[in-house]
């Protein structure tokens, strides 16, 4: 069986009783960082070694865990935050996986967008998850293939390109479109700012970027 494992974005306590057993039964744990992951097994007094998992070795590590599961062994799959293969490595190895007959579990758990996407005001029950925006080649097409979405988007981003990001949305999709940036979601300075795309900006052009965002953009009316 290969489980995906979902970990904490933010507090320590969003950590489910399930996810904490079958990462104590594991007869093997990936992790996509050992570093973050060590304290977060040492937490729950997970004693096991984690190894390494992530998007620069999972091709090559593909048949080697294959192998694992069909020995019969039990492989849990996490990442440094939140649900694997959100934005994180596992796809691939989820794929492999199913190819071989072999059976995959996903634990339900914590998860960046949900809350943001939640707490934004926007509507919920049709959305579109892009991720990441390609961050050079493929980003201006992506932002024009947007424009006539009409789905909430949402979008993860990093603090150093937040203020590009949202100045772009403004170009691409109008200043006035309604936004909501997320950061640091179930953590101690968790902060949601909504408002047209130009006041948001304006907001974060004049007070600290700190922190991993997630943005819910609306979409077009």
């Amino acid at each position: 069986m290969l489980y995906l494992v979902p970990t904490p974005v933010g507090n320590l306590e969003d950590m489910t009783f399930r996810a904490i057993r079958v990462l104590k039964e594991a007869d093997i744990i990936l992790a996509e960082d050992t570093r973050t992951s060590a304290p977060l097994l040492k937490h729950f007094g997970i004693d096991k070694k984690a190894y390494a998992h992530h998007q620069h070795n999972e091709h090559k590590a593909l048949n080697e865990v294959i192998r694992f599961l069909k020995e019969g062994k039990v492989v849990a799959l996490i990442s440094d935050a939140g649900t694997p293969a959100i934005s994180d490595p596992g796809f691939l190895l989820v794929r492999e996986a199913i190819k071989n007959g072999l059976d995959v579990c996903c634990l339900p758990g914590a998860t960046a967008f949900v809350p943001a996407l939640v707490n934004s005001g926007l509507p919920t029950d049709s959305f579109v998850f892009e991720g990441f925006l390609p961050v050079k080649k493929g980003r201006q097409t992506k932002l024009k293939s947007l424009v006539n979405e009409e789905r909430t988007m949402i979008f993860y981003e990093s603090p150093h390109r937040l203020v590009k990001t949202l100045g772009e949305f403004g170009t691409f999709l109008g200043n006035d479109r309604f936004i909501s940036v997320s950061r640091e979601i179930s953590k101690i300075y968790e902060e949601t700012v909504r408002g047209s795309i130009e006041s948001v900006l304006t907001h974060f052009e004049n007070n600290p970027v700190k922190g991993e965002f997630v943005i819910c953009v609306a979409g077009k009316s």
